[in-house]
Formats: structure tokens, sequence, C-alpha cells
């Protein structure tokens, strides 16, 4: 199993990234993709999710500046993230959560090693 992210880096305040993922190694459509985030000396954060159906959740401080959208023909789940501040500074991850019920411990979750993303002047 692999979920690889990439697009990350350094960004002017009000610049815009577009991070995606890459999975491999599981049934996609089985699974809702997340991002979440971890800025230095803080605890990782949820950022916006999107079922297998394609129903979308995001965290308030990014509602209306990030959107999330997925490719099940590719596998791949992507952020792009508009408007950004100094405050969306963080290491991105992706993450798969499984949708079916019953699964085993250790398939019912995964997660990306991140990419980092850096807003500043």
């Amino acid at each position: 199993v692999q979920l690889v992210e990439s697009g990350g880096g350094l960004v002017q305040p009000g610049g815009s990234l577009r991070l995606s993922c890459v999975a491999s190694g599981f049934t996609f459509g089985d699974y809702a993709m997340a991002w979440f985030r971890q800025a230095p000396a803080k605890e990782r954060e949820f950022v916006a999710a999107m079922t297998s159906g394609g129903s979308t959740n995001y965290a308030p401080s990014v509602k209306g500046r990030f959107t999330i959208s997925r490719d099940n023909a590719k596998n791949t789940v992507h952020l792009q993230m508009n408007s950004l501040n100094t405050e969306d500074t963080a290491v991105y991850y992706c993450k798969a959560e499984s949708e079916r019920i019953g699964v085993r411990a250790t398939e019912s979750e995964y997660w990306g090693q991140g990419t980092e993303v850096t807003v500043s002047a």
C-alpha cells in the first residue's frame, strides 16, 4: 500500500498550490480520502475529506479557499489551495479511510508520508 503526495513547496501569501496524492495497493473506490496537516509544534489537524460518493467536508479554516477532488480512474486525490496565508504552512498528509463495514484494522486506514507547504513572503 502506498499513498504518495506531491505538489508542496514555497509560495507567497495569496498564492495557490495544488497537492496530489496517488494511491496504490488497495481498492481506491472503497475508501474516503482526506487531507490533514501538521504545522510545526502543533498537532495534526483535519483539512478536507471526500467520500467515494463525492460528498465533501472541510475544516472551517479552509472552507471557501481549498477544494478537494478525486479521480477514481487514476486513484488520485487532489487538494487545490487558494488564497494561502502563513497559517497554512504545514506538512500536508493524505489519508485513506475505509468505508466498508467490518474491515480489518490493518486495512481501515492508510497515511502518506506528507508534502511540505511553506507560505512566506
